[in-house]
């Protein structure tokens, strides 16, 4: 089932043994458009850092009713590989808190979860869950720029191929293997227009010197989308 994340955002995250805070953000891949981390706001816990959650920890949404449940300790989420809020999520990051977890990487394979669909473990971890991170021996290439914030390109515009038709308010994301199918655009008025679906697979670029989303489609195409339904999901605060 498709989710709107917005709706997603405050929700609470939980790990095996207590409460690990709140829904902050979630960073997609802009080239195969899937979510890769959500970010946690984690209060008091842990202030000075930023806390990546992978989807293969979270496997699908709400395990534990309307909890977002991490087969994850807290000391294993505060032991893993760091990251500041002012930094970008590098490749030499992600490949340190892949190999920290023993997850296999998402970058390798033609799935969309490296050789599979689903954020699922299939084979045994190459190393236990919180075992210390080992630094890589080869030469690491220049941090790779395709990790996007959802906060950020919400608000973004929504460049047709006959010029500027709207705006992106927010991501429909499938529930089980977190790809992003669909972009919700608000079109006409900015408070009372009407909303939108379009496909992820019609947008050509994302220009982020300029906040726009460029897709292959008129004006009058992104008009004649499907309009959003309202989401089933509630929020529980």
């Amino acid at each position: 089932m498709l989710q709107s994340i917005k709706q997603l955002y405050g929700e609470k995250l939980g790990a095996l043994d207590g409460e690990i805070g709140r829904v902050r953000d979630f960073y997609f891949d802009d080239q195969k458009w899937a979510v890769r981390y959500v970010v946690a706001d984690t209060g008091a816990w842990l202030t000075s850092r930023q806390v990546l959650l992978s989807p293969r920890a979270l496997g699908g949404l709400y395990q534990d009713g309307k909890v977002m449940l991490a087969n994850l300790t807290r000391k294993q989420i505060e032991d893993s590989p760091p990251i500041e809020w002012h930094k970008p999520v590098s490749r030499q990051f992600e490949e340190e808190y892949h190999r920290y977890y023993g997850w296999p990487d998402y970058w390798q394979g033609d799935g969309l979860w490296g050789v599979n669909e689903f954020p699922i473990l299939t084979v045994p971890p190459k190393s236990l869950p919180g075992a210390p991170a080992v630094a890589s021996q080869r030469q690491h290439e220049p941090a790779e720029d395709h990790l996007r914030s959802t906060q950020a390109v919400t608000g973004y515009h929504l460049q047709a191929s006959d010029g500027i038709t709207g705006h992106v308010c927010d991501f429909m994301m499938d529930d089980q293997n977190w790809a992003i199918g669909q972009l919700v655009v608000r079109i006409g008025h900015r408070f009372t227009g009407q909303e939108v679906l379009i496909p992820t697979n019609k947008v050509s670029r994302i220009s982020y010197e300029d906040s726009t989303v460029f897709v292959s489609l008129t004006k009058e195409a992104v008009g004649q989308g499907s309009a959003r339904n309202p989401s089933p999901f509630v929020a529980a605060k």
